[in-house]
């Protein structure tokens, strides 16, 4: 018996991921023009329609209806919308491509307050993962559409928050100087990564509405739910790893630049010096 692997396209869906795709496309063209000293590059464009591709694929291509009937799938489905969607999506924006609305984020930032905090968006990403694994949740978002639109729209929520405090390129609360960043992924990714753990190695099976699928592609209700476990667990940590890296990057392109900075400052210091220097007679 072959598990159901047929598309869904949901209008609603398919009409927010074309809009979102037009709007990014057409400020995008219309940032790069010859005035412009800081226009955004093509790799820009292609990994947030990457991004928008990674949603089309956990909402729509058949990773969600494998999802209510085969646990790992389910889980590849959570961390597409938690991390891969909206890093890409995010990576996606620069400083000009924001400029109409970066008032409007600023304002927005201040106004929430403790919500628009770092501490807040680790909390909430590491809750989202945990409280949806919770099997009494779990099996609900699995039988119910509701609880299951629900779910997704906690972790794209979740993730999105999360991402842009460490790779937004307009500021935000969080300090980037320094291990700032790092502490911040390491504090979310290493709770998450130990839940992919308990998964994988639990003597039983816990999801009892996967306990009562068919044993698709000859995985039992206990490896099924291994499976997922190890899909969490090496994605967190996957993720991690290539972060920090990126992060390390960043870090030292940041130190480079502030040294530059400040080369050009003592230059010119010491110009305006000379030139207030009295000439010394013969």
């Amino acid at each position: 018996m072959s598990p159901d692997a047929s598309w869904n396209f949901a209008p609603g869906v398919v009409i927010a991921l074309v809009l979102y795709a037009a709007i990014y496309v057409w400020r995008w063209r219309a940032s790069r023009t010859p005035t412009e000293p800081h226009p955004p590059e093509v790799w820009r464009l292609l990994v947030f329609l990457l991004g928008i591709l990674v949603f089309a694929a956990a909402l729509l291509s058949p990773i969600d209806p494998l999802g209510e009937q085969i646990l790992a799938m389910h889980m590849v489905q959570h961390v597409l919308l938690l991390d891969v969607a909206p890093i890409l999506v995010i990576l996606g924006f620069t400083k000009v491509l924001l400029r109409p609305a970066t008032r409007r984020i600023h304002w927005f930032e201040t106004r929430a307050g403790w919500l628009a905090a770092p501490l807040f968006a680790v909390f909430f990403y590491t809750a989202a993962m945990w409280v949806w694994h919770i099997p009494a949740l779990y099996n609900a978002a699995a039988e119910h559409s509701g609880v299951h639109v629900l779910e997704h729209i906690t972790f794209v929520s979740a993730g999105f928050l999360y991402w842009w405090h460490l790779l937004s390129p307009v500021s935000t609360r969080l300090r980037r100087e320094g291990m700032t960043p790092i502490v911040y992924m390491l504090s979310t990714k290493v709770t998450v990564g130990f839940l992919g753990i308990l998964l994988t190695f639990a003597p039983e099976a816990i999801y009892e509405f996967y306990e009562n699928q068919p044993e698709f592609w000859g995985l039992s209700p206990t490896s099924d739910q291994a499976l997922a476990g190890a899909i969490m667990a090496v994605e967190q940590a996957l993720v991690m790893g290539i972060a920090i890296a990126f992060l390390f990057v960043r870090m030292l392109s940041e130190a480079d630049k502030a040294d530059e900075r400040a080369e050009r400052l003592a230059d010119r210091e010491a110009e305006q010096a000379a030139g207030r220097t009295p000439a010394t007679k013969s």
